[in-house]
């Protein structure tokens, strides 16, 4: 329940926003979107019911006219490009990556290429020219040639450092256990994370709170949080749920 003891803490960060005249601003991207699925309709219902924007990271390799048809009329939904096929090409003892890491950077690059401009064919009136590496990992020497590609952004996750070779617009809680249940996570723990990361930006930062969803592994938790966190945020005045390309700015 948003109304519950679990939400009392995000109510009174909120509320201190309200009484200082400021505004916290928010942002959703859901990850691995490959085509039209029950799970999606209910995202994009959830979102649409209040007004958020919804960025979509597509799997470029995996997809095709089947979700360009079905995100016609979805005028709040943007499509940013979610590596090439999603697929691990590290080590059996390394963290799963597959932009960088071993494999030839031209060949990474080509793949990225790629994916942009099948994205970008696909989905004319929603592309992002973001990228959002698989697993939040890519090669940091790979990052300072993505403009050539045509990417404007870059979306991982954790606190954007500053001074950077690119934009970044990241993700900052993330609302499934992939160590635990693949499940949602506890509401008490995601409340107490998103609390933390407003405190951060009270104090001084201007980065947007970026929520990550992954659609296709929800369960009953993970859509209960999500429609909870949507019903607090989205009736309060010291919120505001932006697009990517708002945030992104000209």
């Amino acid at each position: 329940m948003a109304d519950g003891i679990a939400w009392d803490p995000l109510h009174r960060e909120l509320d201190r926003w309200q009484a200082a005249g400021r505004v916290a601003r928010f942002w959703l991207r859901d990850d691995d979107t490959i085509e039209p699925t029950p799970a999606l309709e209910t995202l994009m219902a959830l979102a649409g019911q209040s007004e958020v924007p919804l960025t979509l990271a597509v799997i470029p390799a995996l997809t095709g006219e089947a979700l360009a048809a079905s995100l016609v009329e979805e005028a709040a939904v943007a499509v940013a490009v979610h590596g090439w096929s999603h697929t691990n090409h590290a080590g059996p003892e390394r963290k799963k990556q597959e932009l960088g890491g071993e494999r030839p950077a031209d060949v990474v690059l080509g793949e990225l290429g790629e994916g942009f401009r099948l994205l970008q064919r696909l989905h004319p009136a929603r592309f992002l020219p973001v990228l959002v590496p698989p697993w939040n990992r890519i090669d940091a020497a790979l990052i300072p040639t993505l403009p050539a590609l045509g990417f404007a952004a870059l979306s991982v996750y954790g606190r954007a450092k500053r001074d950077g070779p690119m934009p970044l617009l990241n993700t900052h809680v993330d609302i499934i256990d992939w160590h635990g249940t693949r499940g949602g996570r506890s509401e008490a723990d995601l409340v107490a994370e998103l609390v933390a990361e407003l405190y951060d930006r009270f104090a001084g930062s201007d980065e947007p709170v970026g929520v990550l969803t992954h659609h296709l592994v929800h369960d009953k938790a993970a859509w209960d949080f999500l429609s909870a966190l949507i019903a607090v945020t989205g009736r309060h005045p010291a919120v505001r749920w932006s697009s990517a390309s708002e945030l992104l700015g000209p």
